[in-house]
């Protein structure tokens, strides 16, 4: 029987985890998925689902090409999967409901252990459920460090993401119809590691390295950091080979669902100053989300003295030799629901990849959406048919952007790529990780309603 038919600390400590305390160590006894309560404004809000039952999803930190052990227990009445974004590990480690595993019920624990061959800043989220788990705060943040310490003094993790409440301080519905089959429906609680502009101390003139990281369900942020100097030295956990400008008010830094971007900060050499990171939402002026507090004398670092990132080894693709491979993003021409098995539906499609929506993660007889032979390199054409932006993400694999027909592209290592209205994108990637991966926009109102499917290496 085929795998498919069978499945159908605190102050300038604080820096160092990013989540105060909350950073732990990759080989734990078990990570345990269970409902959480949280006062994400005024009044406690309950209903979260987290690793704790009164904190966010904790840091996970690892070490490249070291074994993580991460068994994680399901403690929630709903089904729920742990998946590990941007990490290129084996397949049946993924964390993909029906295509990797079962779905986990209340009890189970699943064993994931993998060794991750890239550094970098990743992140994890449920599979299963996804939406309901994912909006109510079951997102985390993965650090794996490299193999040489890259010479900052300290290191902050911001983890962006909205949450939908009501006057009460609890939860609104995670999604609504109509933001469904547009943008997606956005939160009204603006948080950084589900605080309310926090301020975090790292010491005076020190270089930082800043992780930032979106896992929101929907919102695509619109970044840039005032006061300090910085570069940007990493995108989607690869560190960046080619100059890219420092974004700004003017300029700011489009990072959509899914997506990370490192910087390496100069503090401030006097005590009391601040770096701010800045967001611009609709209809509102560029606002504080995070602060990095200067404190202590003055270590007198400057940017120039880090060495690049070492880069990670990642395969380059044979352009001269690539197969062609073309994907149409847009609404799809044909209704019904889709059968999600245990692991919760929207309860329609509105979107779809070549104009068939994903009929659902519990569906029989899905085949791929494109079959790669492993080994060989492939330039995937992404086109978006719809006036939406889309942050396209690939599980197991890294690929280069190529081009574009709206704007220029550097060629930064990336997992998820963000198209634009109407925009095509050609992408391209060495097919070196075999087995079944998820293909799918990054809004989850879109994946959930049609907008997924996956690619098959061989």
């Amino acid at each position: 029987m085929k795998r498919r038919e069978f499945l159908l600390g605190s102050g300038a400590a604080a820096g160092a985890f990013g989540l105060g305390a909350l950073g732990v160590a990759a080989n734990m006894s078990e990570l345990v998925v269970q409902p959480a309560s949280y006062a994400l404004r005024d009044t406690v809000t309950s209903g979260m689902v987290s690793l704790s039952p009164d904190a966010p999803p904790p840091v996970l930190y690892g070490k490249q090409g070291e074994v993580m052990h991460l068994p994680v227990r399901n403690a929630l009445a709903d089904y729920t999967a742990m998946h590990w974004h941007g990490l290129r590990i084996p397949n049946d480690m993924d964390g993909v409901p029906y295509l990797t595993q079962m779905p986990m019920a209340q009890g189970e624990v699943f064993p994931y252990t993998f060794t991750p061959p890239d550094a970098g800043t990743y992140w994890y989220h449920p599979h299963c459920m996804t939406m309901e788990q994912m909006a109510h705060g079951l997102t985390g943040v993965m650090v794996i460090a490299e193999a040489e310490d890259p010479g900052f003094d300290s290191e902050q993790v911001i983890n962006l993401r909205d949450f939908r409440l009501d006057e009460n301080d609890q939860f609104l519905p995670a999604f609504t119809r109509r933001g469904a089959a547009r943008s997606g429906t956005f939160g009204n609680v603006h948080t950084a590691n589900w605080q309310n502009q926090p301020v975090y101390d790292h010491a005076a003139g020190g270089l930082v390295r800043l992780r930032v990281v979106n896992t929101d369900t929907t919102r695509i942020y619109k970044l840039h950091l005032q006061h300090g100097a910085a570069r940007v030295i990493a995108w989607d956990g690869h560190p960046v080979a080619v100059d890219i400008p420092v974004p700004s008010a003017a300029d700011p830094m489009l990072v959509g669902p899914g997506q990370r971007v490192d910087f390496a900060v100069a503090m401030p050499q006097n005590e009391g100053k601040v770096v701010e990171l800045m967001a611009k939402f609709p209809g509102q002026p560029h606002q504080a989300i995070a602060r990095l507090r200067a404190v202590g004398a003055s270590a007198g670092r400057e940017l120039r003295e880090l060495q690049p990132l070492p880069p990670n080894p990642v395969a380059r693709p044979d352009l001269a030799n690539a197969e062609l491979h073309e994907f149409v993003f847009g609404w799809t021409p044909e209704g019904g629901a889709p059968d999600n098995g245990f692991c919760g539906s929207l309860g329609e499609n509105f979107w779809s990849i070549n104009r068939k929506p994903w009929p659902g993660d519990a569906a029989q007889g899905v085949g791929p959406l494109a079959t790669l032979e492993q080994g060989k390199s492939y330039v995937l054409r992404l086109r978006n048919e719809s006036p939406n932006l889309h942050p396209i993400h690939l599980h197991g694999l890294v690929f280069v952007p190529l081009k574009s027909n709206l704007r220029s592209l550097p060629p930064l290592l990336t997992d998820t790529m963000l198209l634009l209205k109407d925009e095509v994108v050609e992408i391209a990637l060495v097919a070196d990780n075999p087995g079944d991966w998820a293909f799918h926009c990054h809004v989850i109102e879109h994946q959930k309603t049609g907008l997924t499917g996956y690619i098959r290496v061989v």
